[in-house]
Parts: C-alpha cells; structure tokens; sequence
C-alpha cells in the first residue's frame, strides 16, 4: 500500500458538538479498478481532497454506485475497535454484484482499513455516544454514454468522527407512513445498499420533513400495505410482548444492526418473528393496547424509538412518547458490545492488530 501523508493536518472539532456527517479526518483510502489492466490496483491512503471525474463518467449518468457505513471506537483502554466490518464488506459485495459491479476481497478490505484507522485513531472521540463513523463507496469511473457496466471504477472510504445521527440522542422520534410514493419494490435494488435508493427516497422524506416528522415509514410497492423500513433504519415493532420485525423480501436493506438486533433479543429471551407486517395491523395493535413499542435500527442511531406515528391525516402516540424498556435495554446491550464495556459473547468486534 502506498502512503501520502497530509502535509497540514486539520483542527479537530470539540468533540461535544460533532452533529452527524459535518467533518472529515486528514486521509482517505482509495483504490481503483480498470478491468483492462487485470482489476483492481494498488491501494493508496492520501489526503483528503476531492476527485476529478470526467464529464461522461459513468455514475453521473447511469448511477452505478454503492456505499456502506460501519463505526471504530475506543474502549476504556484506549483500544481501537470496529464493529463487524466483515460484514459489511460482504454486504457491499453484494451490493456490486446486483449493480454489476466488481467485488471486494473482505480480508484485504477490513486490513487495509485497519491502517486507515490507525492512522486516523486521533480522530475517535471518546465521550459516550461518539465514534469514528466508517463510509466505504463505490462509484463507476469510465468515461462513456450507453447503458452498459462500467469497466473502471473507483472505490473510497472517508472517516467522520460523529456523535448521535438524532440531535435528540435517544428521545423518541416521529415517522410518517408514506402511501403514495414508492422507495422500493421486490426484484429492485431494494436489499442493495446503492445511491439511487436513497435518492428515491428523498421526495418523501421532505414531504414528511414539512409536516414536522423527522423519518419517513415506507410501504411495499405492490400493495402499499405492509411496513417496510424507515430511509435510515429497519423497524421493529414490539406486539403484545413480542417483538416483529418485517422480513427480507429482497425490497428491504438487510442491516447488521437489524441482525444484531435480533441476535441480542433472542439471547436475551424476547420472542422475535420476521414476517410481513401491516400498518393496519400495527393500528389495531395500538386501539387495543397491546402495542407496546417501536423503535428503529441503523448504523447511525443504533437504537432510535419512535414516539408518533403518523398516517392518512392522524398521528398515533406510542408508549406515551416515551422510549419503551426493550429499545433501552436493547440500545445498552448492542452499545455496550461496541465500546468494549459489555463482554461480546457473538464474536463481532474487530480487535486492532497494531
């Protein structure tokens, strides 16, 4: 791997006041790919700065482009961990393989992020709550017009130190059903996690933005009747003591804090079921009290509880917009996993070699 160093490096921010996404460390990592010169090339940590593309470059045009995003921290030793980077390097390759895109060795890719962190582990901050938020992406890079794969490619990752993805932290939030516009159907791009998606996505989320809701709950394309996720998160919902989560279908991003979720819960002896899920039947849940809770999982927010529902001109309260004890609980247990201060009996963080 070759290694540019940064020849000034940046002021960090106050660690107290880091919102989401607004600052970027000195370095990033790049590599690219050209199948004509036998694939992906040599890996380089430069500078942060920006790229140059040529006008005809191929995402600008036809949107092949994926990303992932995954979080380092520091525990109370001062030791850098990630948490199942693996993970969602498998995850981007599968991703590249329903955009035809190529993919990843996981174990290269989680090694020379390592080093990438290492070099940035100044950039962790340590107050509760913050972490060293991890963006990996792919963009096509070939410069041409016509709808075909790209044979170039460019693949990056960039470091953010962040503190909650909520300004409010865990307090709980308000999401619209949204039963008209479509994020997503099955046989799509649904389960990839590529940028038209989010750009899909975005109509929605100020339409709810204008009506005061902070998210967007989105339906299935067929029937806009069962509860898919939310644009940051997978939902979850606990029934009548039981927590629901909707399935994969192929139209649904498969987290890995959805999938911890349901690890963590089941371990600790919650009934979970992934199955179809429909908002009528979360309404009737929530007339006949037997609605005890929702709440979201993500990279960002971890654990996000949902207070309000809103849908067709009527706004539903949930657990008297209070967190509910399972999406506390849950939040402390995945959390504590993370930072090092609970054991991890799963076998997800990634210890640092160095």
């Amino acid at each position: 791997m070759k290694i540019t160093m940064a020849k000034e490096l940046k002021q960090k921010p106050d660690s107290n006041c880091l919102g989401f996404g607004k600052y970027f460390t000195d370095h990033m990592l790049v590599m690219k790919y050209d199948a004509a010169k036998g694939g992906w090339q040599e890996t380089e940590i430069m500078p942060y700065g920006n790229f140059s593309l040529d006008p005809a470059s191929c995402v600008l045009h036809y949107g092949q482009g994926i990303f992932e995003g995954l979080k380092a921290y520091k525990n109370e030793k001062g030791e850098i961990t990630m948490f199942r980077p693996s993970d969602n390097f498998k995850r981007m390759n599968r991703s590249a393989e329903r955009l035809c895109m190529p993919t990843l060795d996981v174990d290269r890719a989680v090694s020379e992020l390592e080093q990438l962190v290492e070099l940035e582990k100044d950039w962790i901050p340590t107050q509760k709550g913050t972490s060293l938020y991890i963006r990996p992406f792919m963009v096509a890079d070939e410069a041409f017009l016509g709808v075909h794969p790209s044979k170039k490619y460019i693949f990056c990752i960039i470091l953010s130190p962040v503190g909650s993805y909520y300004a409010n932290g865990l307090a709980p939030v308000k999401i619209y059903v949204e039963d008209e516009l479509t994020r997503a159907a099955v046989g799509g791009t649904g389960e990839a996690k590529c940028l038209g998606n989010y750009a899909a996505s975005l109509l929605g989320a100020e339409k709810a933005k204008k009506m005061g809701y902070e998210q967007v709950l989105w339906l299935d394309a067929a029937e806009k009747k069962y509860v898919e996720e939310v644009g940051a998160m997978n939902m979850f919902f606990v029934i009548d003591g039981t927590v629901v989560t909707p399935m994969l279908d192929g139209s649904i991003l498969p987290g890995i804090t959805r999938n911890s979720a349901i690890q963590v819960l089941k371990k600790g002896g919650y009934k979970v079921e992934e199955r179809h899920v429909s908002v009528d039947e979360i309404l009737d849940a929530l007339k006949n009290g037997k609605l005890d809770e929702a709440f979201g999982t993500g990279t960002a927010a971890v654990i996000s509880p949902v207070g309000n529902i809103g849908y067709k001109d009527k706004v539903y309260t949930i657990n008297n917009n209070e967190i509910g004890k399972i999406s506390l609980w849950l939040y402390d247990q995945i959390t504590g996993i993370q930072t090092g201060r609970l054991e991890d009996t799963f076998g997800w963080v990634y210890h640092f070699k160095k």
